[in-house]
């Protein structure tokens, strides 16, 4: 998401395989949830902010980065498994 605009509200980017990310060249924070390849909750980090340099997390397989204030009304914790459903592709008019 470098370089571009926030992702819209109700959707998220997933970057497999990834263990830890980066936000240099990143103009707004993101909420970020770290999976092991089950798409269990290894680790969240609510409004990582831009230019930081996030830490490895061990265990982790992939990322999934989120509007920032998205995992506030989530109660996501470590252990719980997500499902992902994909977007449907938008069309051109």
């Amino acid at each position: 998401m470098m370089l571009r605009q926030p992702l819209p509200a109700g959707t998220a980017m997933w970057i497999a395989p990834c263990s830890g990310i980066h936000t240099f060249f990143m103009r707004f924070a993101i909420d970020v949830i770290f999976v092991d390849r089950g798409l269990r909750v290894v680790r969240v980090q609510p409004g990582m902010r831009p230019w930081r340099l996030g830490r490895f997390v061990l265990g982790a397989h992939g990322v999934f980065e989120l509007p920032a204030g998205t995992l506030a009304g989530l109660g996501l914790v470590r252990g719980e498994v997500l499902a992902v459903e994909p977007q449907a592709a938008a069309t051109e008019t």
